[in-house]
């Protein structure tokens, strides 16, 4: 993604649930959208054609039952940046630095919300995890790092589900890889 007006349409908290929804669960509508996210349907709808706008969703309507009934569909379901995309001018990079914050606030929360409560998710509890890694890395050895790690998720991402009657439920996995000092 390097339209900023498309990173800004999607760093507003309540619209990267929206996508977040319809990224794990496919194409809905607005009732559903607004009761999977806890916010009025009139915020949902608002939302929607600011999504709509940056073509990040689109109307489904081969999926409605009737011409009332409007269903909502990601344009793609992977959208993929970074800041350097938005270097070549100071209100893009703003934007840009504005929507890493906000993601990592939206990462970060998932993380904490689990947390908070997963006592009461007792078989998760050996399943969730953690690592980080100190490395020493050149930018173009950090960019294989990044393309092995996303041939990782998209292999489980796009995986045949087995026929084992077990239950699966979605799990967030992120990944940051930065220059730092400990």
């Amino acid at each position: 993604m390097t339209d900023s007006r498309a990173l800004a349409a999607l760093s507003h908290p309540l619209r990267r649930r929206v996508m977040d929804v319809l990224k794990v669960h496919g194409p809905a509508t607005v009732g559903v959208l607004a009761q999977r996210t806890g916010a009025p349907v009139g915020n949902i709808s608002h939302h929607l054609k600011v999504l709509a706008a940056a073509d990040l969703v689109s109307e489904a309507p081969e999926l409605a039952k009737d011409r009332r009934e409007h269903w909502w569909r990601l344009v793609s379901p992977n959208l993929r940046w970074t800041t350097g995309d938005f270097d070549d001018d100071p209100v893009r990079q703003a934007v840009a630095n504005a929507a890493v914050s906000l993601n990592l606030d939206r990462q970060v929360s998932l993380v904490r919300a689990f947390y908070a409560v997963r006592e009461e998710r007792p078989a998760w509890n050996g399943a969730a995890f953690s690592a980080d890694k100190w490395l020493h890395l050149t930018p173009a050895e950090l960019g294989e790092v990044e393309k092995e790690i996303l041939a990782v998720f998209d292999r489980w991402a796009h995986r045949d589900l087995p026929e084992d009657g077990l239950p699966r439920e979605p799990a967030f996995l992120f990944v940051y890889g930065v220059p730092a000092q400990p």
